[in-house]
């Protein structure tokens, strides 16, 4: 039934990965609301309506990309026609500065900081965006590496700026940082050479393939990162870590 279903929905045989992944990003949020329900404390709530907002964007995205909705056809010059998730670049948009305010909150990073980090963020899916729009290949391929040049930037940033704000942080927030930053750091590098290697880059790996990657990496994180997080003792304990709130910008 499913498969006719999501043939019919456009989609084919990926569908079965943009379902599992639906249900992981909701499974993901409900989880996440069921445990911040009776938190009280403003700081830990902040951390809570974040990491639920991000699974409830991805989860939304996900579900468009299964029903059709979110997709395009670039056709390339030279004649070639590729299918794009333009949805899982919004999600991205927006899900993508949740992550790093979370983890910037975690570190206790000025707010001068996060938002340059945000702005370089942002920079990096749209012009992501732009490569996978672009017909002509030197285009996309152009468009690729300066997003990459700023996906380099932002996790130098992380590492350095926001890792050494981390380190005025309490013993369980430092070591909560390096186990999200880690994460961020493997799966963010993973996602351009998921391109490269994919439909919208060298054709290596099909639509399946692509769909199954980029599925995982998405909730390793977006889930694994928020699973993470609000299981922290910095978070759920008395050992809460310092925010931006609480901190004049720089």
């Amino acid at each position: 039934m499913l498969p006719l279903q999501v043939s019919s929905l456009g989609v084919e045989g990926e569908g079965i990965w943009l379902a599992l992944g639906t249900v992981g990003m909701l499974l993901g949020m409900v989880y996440f609301m069921a445990k911040g329900w009776d938190v009280q404390d403003p700081e830990q709530e902040e951390f809570y309506v974040i990491t639920i907002l991000i699974a409830g964007i991805a989860a939304s995205s996900y579900l468009s990309m299964f029903f059709g909705f979110g997709l395009t056809e670039v056709e390339l010059v030279n004649g070639r026609v590729i299918d794009v998730y333009w949805a899982r670049y919004a999600d991205w948009l927006f899900t993508t500065p949740l992550l790093l305010l979370d983890i910037g909150l975690l570190a206790g990073a000025s707010n001068r900081d996060m938002a340059s980090l945000i702005t370089i963020d942002a920079f990096m899916i749209v012009t992501g965006l732009a490569a996978t729009l672009m017909k002509v290949p030197v285009a996309r391929y152009a468009f690729w590496t300066i997003s990459t040049i700023a996906m380099l930037f932002v996790l130098y940033y992380l590492v350095v700026v926001v890792g050494e704000a981390a380190s005025d942080a309490s013993e369980e927030a430092q070591s909560t940082f390096n186990v999200l930053r880690n994460i961020i750091l493997v799966a963010w590098a993973i996602y351009p050479v998921a391109w490269l290697v994919g439909t919208e880059g060298l054709g290596l790996v099909g639509l399946f393939g692509e769909t199954l990657l980029f599925m995982i990496l998405d909730l390793t994180a977006k889930i694994g990162f928020g699973f993470i997080l609000l299981r922290s003792r910095a978070i759920v304990g008395g050992d809460s870590a310092p925010t931006p709130s609480a901190e004049a910008a720089d």
